[in-house]
């Protein structure tokens, strides 16, 4: 299958933290509830929403397109490796393609990388 977009994103974990602990409402609105219940369950809660963050940067540039940041869900499949979920906009934009994405991190950085695939 012929590949529609590719995109990559990396993000310091600490600039996370900060955002988070600075704006109340940060993590409410970037995140949705399965997100924020996953990664604030976890010792390295803010490596986490790093990782997600990363992660959706990636698939709106893999799309070509920016939409609300819930539009973009990032679950574990039942292996536990990442899975895209899309909403609204971000649905409508990707159509029928499929999605894949990749997490990694060590302790300061974040960085995930999107396909999208007809």
């Amino acid at each position: 299958m012929p590949i529609l977009g590719v995109g990559t994103d990396i993000v310091e974990v600490s600039r996370i933290r900060e955002v988070f602990e600075r704006q109340a409402g940060f993590a409410r609105r970037v995140f949705t509830e399965a997100e924020l219940a996953y990664c604030l369950g976890k010792e390295s809660q803010y490596l986490h929403l790093a990782a997600r963050f990363a992660a959706k940067e990636a698939v709106a540039k893999a799309l070509g397109s920016s939409f609300s940041w819930k539009d973009v869900e990032i679950v574990n499949g039942s292996e536990g490796s990442p899975r895209v979920v899309l909403h609204g906009k971000a649905k409508g934009v990707a159509g029928t393609a499929k999605l894949h994405i990749t997490i990694s991190h060590t302790k300061e950085y974040a960085a995930a990388f999107a396909v999208v695939e007809e």
